[in-house]
């Protein structure tokens, strides 16, 4: 069986410390004093028998030494059982009250209290009486040519005469136990407060809420108490905000685009998230293994020189930041180090690769924009100058370069009103309104609209849709997707050529179309580029056959605005297909 020792509380552990000290305190006082006060006592009583002897002695001298005067004076002694006894200075006693004269005495200069005397003038002794077989306590005095000595029997009432006045011990019992009470008491106040702190440690320990109304005793223990718990739950309620935000810098790092490490003086990882190793493994020949090793990349020898140098710089009153751009293995990326004042520093890398490829996206169609205004506008240009600087030019030819400029300036405003459509579908798409629209009387509407330029190119249409294809969408884009097919096939398919439109599968929220033509169809190499703007397979070809080269990025960006997708294909048959899905209800 295994015994548990139990653990002293520190209250009880106060007290005892108290109680020893107060306890030996108290028998040293008690045992001190009681010696003192039966010394006292005992030199009364030395001093009360040597006054006998001292009278005794001037009785002699004024009158011989008679047997019957001194009983006389002995008699007339207030003790009544003092015993006299003078010796001569050899030793033989002349007279004792107790003794008969006739009976002879032994020397009595051997005698401890005669012994004494010689030395002191004055001795003392308690011994057996060899002459009566009593026991007395003897006082000796020394005198020219006596020893006078008196005694009293030594019984249980001188005994109790020499022993320290009991009414002191009674006193010193009380005081003892009053201050036993009194220890209890302080070690009980004291101990509860300690006992509280104690409580507080451990609450402290597995970091739980105090209870900052509990009561401390009214004093400076139980005050510095209070303060303690108050200040603790404050440390507390910061810890946790600290915490809560600390989590959601956590959180906001790993969501986070760009790539974020802090990294400790030594250059040891504190904290990073996933993307700061991704990023920099597309900088590095050799994958990474931690965010330690982005230090030995030679791209970042300059970002590592400046944070030697700033580490080794003392009195730093503000954070240093340094950036650099790197492109490599076809990726751009922004670095950027920021070195506390504590030494500590941040690295940030930021995948710019996109940005740069949309930035070059966007200078190739300002250009793009700038060569297509340029050709309708120069051509127009070109014709009015002709008919300005020749105003003899015959009617045929003015009416020739008016026509053509007019057909230049409807492809400017056609160019014009796709740019706009573009723009509004990738910037502004909220302003197009969603309904219920029916895909059928949508393409009804575009045939309508085409049918002499179908008829021109001999072009037959096989419209497949069921009756009653519902899409909650934007009727004017719809028209826009079936519009621009249609004005594609026409203007690079050929002629005498089917079309061919159908709905192949129903899901549960989207309708999955077919568009394809029996035309000459398009080389594989041109097919993923078909709907990037002003982009023409064909680029001599297509101006003069017409179009704007946007035609089928406006069916991109307006199938994306109704959640789909869309891909092109050549068909084994011969022809061009395109493939696209529309959400049934477009969020």
């Amino acid at each position: 069986m295994k015994l548990f020792k139990k653990k002293i509380r520190f209250d009880q552990r106060l007290f005892f410390y108290f109680f020893i000290i107060f306890l030996a305190f108290t028998t040293i006082v008690t045992i001190f004093q009681y010696q003192r006060e039966k010394k006292f006592r005992t030199e009364q009583l030395e001093l009360q028998l040597s006054d006998y002897n001292t009278i005794i002695y001037n009785f002699i001298q004024e009158k011989s030494i008679s047997h019957e005067d001194l009983d006389s004076l002995v008699y007339l002694l207030p003790d009544s059982l003092t015993r006299v006894t003078i010796i001569n200075k050899q030793g033989i006693v002349e007279y004792d009250s107790y003794v008969s004269q006739e009976k002879d005495l032994e020397n009595h200069l051997n005698r401890d209290e005669i012994q004494s005397s010689i030395t002191n003038n004055r001795g003392s002794a308690i011994r057996n009486s060899a002459s009566t077989g009593i026991d007395y306590y003897y006082v000796a005095n020394n005198y020219p040519n006596y020893f006078i000595r008196s005694a009293l029997p030594y019984d249980l009432t001188l005994d109790e005469m020499l022993d320290a006045n009991p009414m002191f011990f009674y006193f010193m019992f009380i005081m003892f136990i009053v201050t036993v009470v009194s220890l209890i008491q302080i070690s009980n106040r004291i101990g509860k407060s300690i006992s509280q702190l104690r409580d507080f440690a451990q609450s402290a320990e597995h970091d739980t809420e105090i209870n900052s109304q509990q009561k401390f005793t009214n004093d400076e223990l139980g005050e510095i108490s209070a303060y303690i718990v108050e200040i603790y739950n404050r440390l507390r309620s910061t810890k946790n905000d600290l915490y809560k935000e600390r989590e959601k810098l956590y959180q906001h790092l790993q969501i986070a685009q760009e790539g974020v490490a802090i990294f400790s003086t030594e250059k040891k990882e504190i904290i990073s998230n996933s993307n700061f190793l991704q990023y920099f493994d597309m900088l590095s020949d050799i994958p990474l293994g931690s965010a330690n090793d982005v230090f030995t990349i030679p791209e970042l020898s300059d970002i590592n020189k400046f944070i030697n140098s700033e580490i080794s710089t003392d009195n730093k009153n503000e954070m240093q930041g340094e950036n650099l751009q790197i492109n490599k293995n076809g990726y751009s990326f922004i670095i950027q180090c920021i070195v506390f004042q504590d030494n500590n520093f941040e690295i940030s890398i930021n995948d710019i690769t996109q940005q740069e490829r949309q930035n070059q996206l966007k200078r190739q169609l300002t250009q793009n924009i700038s060569h297509e205004l340029k050709t309708p506008v120069s051509s127009i240009q070109g014709y009015m100058e002709t008919i300005i600087q020749n105003p003899n030019i015959d009617d045929e030819k003015r009416q020739f370069f008016i026509e053509r400029s007019h057909q230049q300036s409807i492809r400017l405003s056609q160019l014009l009103q796709d740019i706009s459509q573009l723009n509004k579908i990738d910037e502004a798409n909220n302003l197009f309104e969603k309904e219920i629209v029916y895909v059928n009387e949508v393409i009804a509407d575009v045939l309508n609209d085409v049918s002499l330029e179908l008829e021109k190119k001999k072009i037959r249409i096989d419209n497949q849709l069921k009756e009653v294809i519902m899409i909650k969408g934007n009727r004017s884009l719809l028209y826009s997707i079936f519009r621009n097919l249609i004005d594609n096939s026409i203007l690079h398919a050929g002629e005498n050529l089917d079309i061919v439109i159908q709905c192949y599968r129903e899901d549960d929220d989207a309708f999955n179309f077919s568009y394809y033509d029996t035309g000459i169809g398009v080389d594989e190499e041109h097919l993923q580029l078909l709907f990037d703007r002003f982009y023409r397979a064909d680029q001599g070809r297509s101006r003069k056959m017409g179009g704007t080269g946007l035609g089928l990025a406006i069916v991109k960006n307006a199938i994306l605005f109704h959640n789909g997708k869309i891909t092109a294909r050549n068909r084994p048959e011969g022809g061009l297909e395109f493939l696209f899905n529309l959400e049934k209800k477009s969020s």
